[in-house]
């Protein structure tokens, strides 16, 4: 019951986001030029090259011996808003503990840690990350962007498809940092 209450709750916070960002915002990729604090489009996409950069690099750390759990903690500082207010994170990966509302758990679902079906999402490694962005509403300091993103196995080579859903916004420093982070595995229609 408390996790079919959690994930009810979760789905009316980012339905009313959706709805707030899709009421106010009739502009989708295109920013107020007179607004400073506005995010750009070109705003998010080095978002999305930075995010991706840093799987990558976590993922290297971690098959080479590094201090990939430094990294991985600098990475979610850096990326996320956790110090900011709420974050709102569904991973991919995740079912017993499907969202994931506080550092230490972020930080368990890429490398492994304090909950134990995380086997570290980006120690898989993987060796790119590739955004394709269905669509993007840029209002104010916030920007909402969803679509796939492939994730190519470094041993392999073969991609994985992944939807997403990230919430953007802009800290005092003029920083973008992830708010909403939802990720799924597409539908596959049973037979």
């Amino acid at each position: 019951m408390k996790k079919n209450l959690t994930y009810i709750i979760f789905a009316m916070l980012v339905s009313g986001f959706l709805f707030t960002s899709c009421q106010e915002s009739t502009k989708n990729e295109t920013a107020d030029p007179r607004n400073s604090n506005q995010i750009t489009r070109e705003e998010v996409i080095t978002a999305q090259q930075n995010w991706r950069n840093a799987i990558v690099r976590i993922g290297e750390s971690y098959s080479s011996g590094g201090d990939y759990v430094s990294l991985a903690s600098q990475v979610v500082d850096s990326l996320y808003g956790y110090d900011e207010g709420v974050v709102l994170f569904a991973p991919t990966k995740a079912s017993e503990l499907q969202f994931r509302l506080k550092k230490e758990e972020a930080l368990s679902y890429f490398v492994g840690g304090i909950i134990p079906e995380d086997k570290g999402f980006a120690l898989n490694p993987w060796s790119n990350v590739r955004f394709e962005n269905a669509g993007m509403i840029l209002n104010d300091n916030q920007a909402l962007v969803m679509g796939n993103y492939w994730f190519t196995d470094a041993k392999t080579g073969e991609d994985v498809k992944v939807a997403y859903t990230f919430c953007f916004f802009k800290d005092a420093n003029g920083k973008l940092r992830i708010n909403v982070h939802h990720s799924s595995l597409p539908y596959k229609q049973a037979h």
